[in-house]
């Protein structure tokens, strides 16, 4: 469980979504873009329920470790959801098949 910070508060994510959600974030901000994410959490008072998060270039949040309060907040639809985001977001890399392509076509030789 970690503590998200945001604005002037923090909510309670699990894991794996509040690691979404700052590569998510991170991937906003050098686009220049912004979104609306939706992910369970517990507030300070210990609520469980939808958390809203504006992300965006603007955003200035951090994470710290929580002490597990045993109530289940992953949410493995949300966390793949903002990871195929990220990916979108990210520069396009080359292929393997792609530069193997290229090196044949070249005559691959290094000499």
């Amino acid at each position: 469980m970690q503590k998200l910070y945001y604005a002037s508060g923090f909510v309670l994510l699990g894991d794996a979504v509040c690691t979404a959600v700052v590569e998510y974030a991170q991937a906003l901000a050098n686009v220049g873009k912004s979104d609306l994410v939706v992910v369970p959490g517990l507030s300070d008072e210990g609520l469980r329920g939808e958390t809203r998060l504006l992300l965006g270039p603007a955003s200035q949040l951090f994470t710290s470790p929580a002490l597990d309060r045993g109530i289940d907040l992953d949410d493995d639809e949300a966390v793949e959801s903002m990871r195929d985001k990220t990916r979108r977001l990210l520069p396009a890399r080359p292929t393997t098949e792609a530069r193997a392509s290229e090196d044949h076509d070249s005559g691959g030789d290094f000499f």
